[in-house]
């Protein structure tokens, strides 16, 4: 290629404007997918539900059961919206119950 026909193809630096007015931007607040307590599931199966979908190890899927169980609730995942969505239909697909909301 020769010289005048690189300088014609190159490419012009674009402008960026910064943004004006009183715009304020919040960041995104992550969801949060909370168990609830419920008078069917047994500790053991709870356990193995958090274990199975989420991977986490024994004591940890111990805990969270247990903060079901004695606080009526736990938090066992977090992430953006859609994430969250499918772990609530992935709980009630093994018979938990499951909310979603954004954190605080």
């Amino acid at each position: 290629m020769s010289a005048s026909a690189a300088a014609r193809s190159a490419t012009a630096p674009a402008e960026v404007q910064s943004p004006t007015g009183d715009t304020s931007v919040t960041p995104d607040r992550p969801w949060i997918v909370i168990v609830w307590n419920d008078p069917i599931n047994l500790m053991s199966y709870v356990t193995w539900v958090l274990q199975k979908l989420f991977g986490y190890p024994r004591p940890k899927a111990e805990k969270l059961m247990m903060d079901v169980h004695t606080k009526g609730k736990a938090v066992v995942s977090s992430g953006d919206r859609g994430t969250c969505e499918t772990d609530v239909a992935r709980l009630h697909a093994h018979g938990l119950w499951a909310t979603l909301q954004q954190d605080t």
